[in-house]
């Protein structure tokens, strides 16, 4: 099985973002990418294979593969699609509150995290209207990665969140029962990032859910690679490590301001997190404020 490298298929100037177009998608061999990809079903048929697994795809289907999950296409009739590839580890995926919206999490972690057990019955299916929207934002980001005018970086990158939230929102509107399933994980997430800084306890968590507290701790662990409170703690940290970055406010300051109530612990937290101490990680010649 071969993999796709960055190098092969993302522009000589490295920006983290291509748009390609199948129309028909030709056979293509057994894959997997050092990126991620938000597929788009736009006409035809055809099975999708993930290795062990085989899915059938109609019109409107749409779905990310990780670059770490291998696939592939078979039994093609006039199948047509849109890859829209992306290196999640360099774009503000994180930016502003998209990660505050549950479809987010279902679609882009929590619906390939269970392709598999779902049968890719939890997939997100667009309605002709959403379908016509979808492409149009695609034909936006595709314009801008084209002619690469002064400033393409900002608006491929403000498009490629356009059409993330689009498709998070689209997918929260489902009512098919299995991506509903997704959606009550994906509830207690984007609680956890919305009021990261508030008192969160598991509890709380697993009432959002609406599951038994022992199948809401198995599913978020398989999920998201760890427990909830060690998730919720994750985000603060995250948090903290922008406002160290970004403000000069007290390290006493960003604990209370992301959730922490004793400085003490979140300075143990925080090295245990980050491998070094708040103080140690501002002083960074990277990390330190700027006020321009």
């Amino acid at each position: 099985m071969r993999k796709l490298r960055k190098q092969d298929w993302f522009h000589e100037d490295g920006f983290p973002i291509v748009v390609e177009r199948r129309d028909p998608q030709k056979p293509f061999g057994l894959h997997s990418h050092e990126f991620s990809e938000i597929v788009i079903i736009t006409g035809g048929k055809g099975v999708h294979i993930t290795g062990e697994d085989s899915y059938e795809l109609t019109t409107g289907d749409t779905f990310v593969i990780g670059g770490d999950r291998p696939h592939d296409y078979l039994n093609m009739n006039r199948l047509r699609l849109i890859n829209v590839l992306f290196d999640s580890n360099e774009l503000p995926m994180a930016f502003s509150d998209l990660h505050s919206l549950p479809g987010y999490h279902a679609l882009f972690t929590l619906e390939p995290a269970w392709r598999k057990r779902h049968m890719f019955s939890s997939r997100l299916q667009l309605s002709p209207v959403e379908l016509v929207e979808t492409i149009r934002l695609v034909d936006q980001l595709d314009q801008e990665l084209t002619h690469r005018r002064p400033g393409f970086g900002a608006m491929a990158t403000t498009t490629l969140l356009q059409l993330a939230t689009f498709l998070s929102r689209c997918y929260s509107q489902s009512r098919n029962p299995q991506s509903k399933s997704l959606l009550r994980i994906a509830d207690a997430i984007s609680h956890i990032e919305r009021h990261y800084a508030n008192p969160i306890t598991l509890n709380e968590l697993v009432k959002i859910s609406g599951m038994s507290r022992r199948n809401f701790i198995r599913t978020f662990e398989t999920t998201m690679g760890a427990p909830p409170i060690k998730y919720l703690i994750g985000v603060r940290l995250q948090r903290a490590c922008q406002l160290l970055q970004q403000t000069d406010q007290s390290i006493t300051e960003i604990a209370m301001s992301v959730g922490f109530n004793d400085s003490n612990y979140f300075s143990r937290q925080f090295k245990l997190f980050n491998g070094s101490s708040p103080r140690e990680f501002r002083n960074r010649p990277s990390s330190k404020f700027s006020s321009r």
